[in-house]
This record gives C-alpha cells, structure tokens and sequence, in this order.
C-alpha cells in the first residue's frame, strides 16, 4: 500500500466515525428525555463528530489554505459549543425545567440563594452621614 491509500484510508475511517457520531448525536437530541442529557448529547459527541469530519477533510485537501480554514472551524467549535451547553443548562435550571433531585451537586442553587438575599436585601444607612 502507498501513503496516499493509507491516508485516504485513514480519512474515510474518520468521515465514516466522525458522521456516525453526528448522527448519534442527532438521534439522542430527539429521543433522550430530560434537558440535561440532551444538552450532553448535543455538546460532547457532536463536538468530536464535527473535529474527526474536519480532520478527515483535512487529510484529503492537504492545502494549508483549507487546513488553516478547518483548523478555524475546529477552534470555533471547541470555543462556542460548551459555552452554548452551558448557557442552555443554566436557563432551564433557571426555569424550572431541571429535576434537582437528579443533581449529585447543586452549587448553582446556593449561588443563587445568594444573589436573591443581596438583590431582597433593603439598603442600610450608611451610619458615616
């Protein structure tokens, strides 16, 4: 076998891995029950579905041009998608739309325990004036 027949081998493996993921991600969005798990489902598996696709596309296109552009895309993903989860959790903890019994940790409720007794609380006089 030539190099070129192992990486094209090697990219139609992480094509194949990288849309099977996607597609798992895909499915459990529309079938898994509760916020929390979809919000999993839509970060972790899609994320590296979307970065083995890239990296296959990488290996074909082989011009720095594209891989500068893929490694972007890549970046841009790894950045954005957490931080959309994460947001997404927050609102439907905020919402009600969250079983806070399934939570092993709750440290968003203390922190917003917090907040609510600093926001409720009635300014004090300031005993200087």
């Amino acid at each position: 076998m030539t190099l070129t027949t192992v990486v094209d081998v090697v990219s139609a493996v992480l094509l194949f891995c990288g849309c099977l993921l996607s597609l798992l991600a895909a499915i459990g969005l529309l079938r898994l029950s509760d916020v929390l798990a979809r919000m999993h489902t839509t970060a972790k598996p899609q994320v590296l579905g979307v970065l083995l696709s890239l990296i296959g596309v990488g290996l074909q296109l082989r011009n720095g041009g594209d891989v500068a552009v893929l490694v972007a895309i890549g970046a841009f993903q790894l950045l954005t998608v957490p931080v959309g989860s994460h947001m997404v959790g927050r609102a439907a903890y905020r919402t009600g739309q969250v079983d806070a019994s399934l939570l092993d940790v709750d440290e968003l409720a203390v922190t917003l325990a917090e907040e609510e007794t600093r926001v409720t609380r009635p300014r004090q006089a300031d005993p200087a004036s």
